[in-house]
C-alpha cells in the first residue's frame, strides 16, 4: 500500500484536527491540546505544510516546516493510530527534506517519544542538545527537550 503525501489545503485542516485529536488520545501529543488546533497547525513562520493518506485511511498523517531562528524546523509531525507501521512518517519526513534543500532543525520531548527519537536518528538527524521548554506539562511540571539537526539534505 502506497502513502500519497501532497501539500496540505486550508480543506483539510478539519481532517488534520480529527487526527491529531486520536493522537493527542493515545500518546498525549500534543501535551497540552491547544484551544485553537486549527491555528496551532498554522502556526506564524509557516513554511510549507503536507498531509499523507494511505487506501484506507485518508488522513494518515500532517508535517510541517517553519521559519524559526534556528533555521527551517520540521514540526506538527504526526501519524495517527490507525496508519502507523505504514512508512507514513517516513514519507512526510522525505517530503519535508526535499522541498527545504538546506539542513533542518527539530525539537521532540524526552518523555515517552522514543519511537519518535529512533526514527529521526535512523533516518539521519544528529542529537546535538537538550534543553528545558518554555512551556510545561499539563501537571505544570517542566519538559525536556531533545534537539536535532539533519544537515544533508540528499
Amino acid at each position: 500500500m502506497d502513502v500519497s503525501i501532497r501539500p496540505r489545503t486550508p480543506a483539510d485542516l478539519d481532517a488534520c484536527v480529527a487526527a491529531l485529536h486520536a493522537v493527542h488520545v493515545t500518546d498525549g501529543y500534543p501535551a497540552n491540546w491547544p484551544a485553537e488546533p486549527a491555528r496551532w497547525l498554522t502556526p506564524p513562520g509557516l513554511a510549507a505544510a503536507w498531509v499523507a493518506a494511505l487506501d484506507d485511511v485518508p488522513m494518515a498523517g500532517h508535517a510541517l516546516l517553519l521559519e524559526s531562528g534556528d533555521g527551517l524546523e520540521l514540526a506538527r509531525l504526526f501519524v495517527p493510530p490507525a496508519a502507523r507501521r505504514r512508512s507514513v512518517a517516513s514519507a512526510l519526513l522525505a517530503a519535508a527534506i526535499d522541498w527545504a534543500q538546506r539542513p533542518l532543525v527539530l525539537q521532540v520531548t524526552d518523555e515517552d517519544r522514543s519511537s519518535a527519537i529512533a526514527l529521526y536518528e535512523a533516518s539521519g538527524w544528529q542529537y546535538t542538545h537538550s534543553s528545558v521548554a518554555t512551556w510545561t506539562a499539563p501537571d505544570g511540571s517542566a519538559v525536556r527537550l531533545r534537539h536535532y539537526r539533519r544537515a544533508t539534505f540528499t
